[in-house]
């Protein structure tokens, strides 16, 4: 069988088991976490870990609650139940702040600044000068609007400076929530070649996307449906495991077997 999930033995309705572990201390380590918003559970026990060093590719339909996962692991969300380790601490501790890089699906910059003034104002807070705040300019390909006010940006520029502002401390951990959306085919490329650049330093990548045709640019996948986790794999396991020509296929059938149930 490939390196991925199988059905486990004993095994409720759309669980699964990993097989093939990694070896080293995974970046994160979630067992049974449960949240809650009001009566609607968004995240009934979802347990993974998410291996050192490489992109890992957060995937599924809008409303599966990649983004709730997310807030969890940089210690924003509140948590009803189970245990978040991120870097052998518990998720939202003071001591992960400087290692764990986050970018929000909304912009998250000041509109009235530029992006070279955003950039200097998030540097101050950390004590990042200007010559590391020049590189991730260059790196988003956006030195050419380094005067420009955010206001005037598009969205996938904007997008480009949020992402600028969560690079600049060298993030052990980078928490990427959908960082390709509306940028053209060209950006998208080169993004995900500095995404892969990254993780050959050393970091770890965690890359939310509803567009399943970048689950091929990805170290690992995890898939997830209505809170639950459908795979957990390589882009290759994943379609060894289900037969499947693309990860879109993919997901469809593990979502077919995890509703029919044994």
């Amino acid at each position: 069988m490939a390196e991925g999930l199988r059905p486990g033995a004993n095994m409720r309705e759309g669980e699964w088991v990993s097989v093939g572990a990694e070896a080293v201390a995974p970046a994160v380590r979630i067992d049974g976490l449960r949240v809650q918003r009001g009566r609607r559970t968004v995240l009934p026990n979802l347990s993974l870990e998410i291996p050192r060093g490489q992109v890992v590719g957060l995937l599924g339909p809008s409303g599966g609650g990649k983004t709730t996962l997310m807030r969890v692991i940089v210690g924003v969300q509140i948590v009803a139940g189970g245990a978040v380790e991120v870097l052998g601490r518990p998720a939202g501790t003071p001591e992960l702040r400087p290692k764990v890089g986050y970018m929000t699906q909304a912009a998250s910059v000041y509109a009235d600044l530029t992006v070279a003034e955003n950039l200097a104002y998030f540097g101050a807070l950390a004590g990042i000068g200007k010559a590391r705040q020049a590189e991730v300019l260059d790196q988003v390909d956006l030195t050419a609007r380094a005067g420009q006010k955010a206001a005037s940006l598009s969205g996938g520029e904007r997008s480009r400076t949020s992402l600028a502002v969560a690079l600049l401390g060298r993030p052990e951990l980078l928490v990427l929530d959908e960082p390709t959306v509306g940028l053209d085919p060209v950006l998208r490329q080169s993004l995900w070649g500095l995404f892969r650049s990254l993780a050959a330093g050393g970091a770890t990548l965690l890359v939310s996307s509803h567009v399943m045709d970048e689950a091929a640019r990805c170290h690992r996948l995890i898939l997830l449906h209505q809170g639950r986790l459908l795979a957990d794999s390589t882009p290759a396991g994943l379609l060894e495991l289900t037969g499947a020509k693309n990860a879109e296929e993919a997901f469809l059938i593990l979502e077919r077997e995890a509703g029919e149930g044994p």
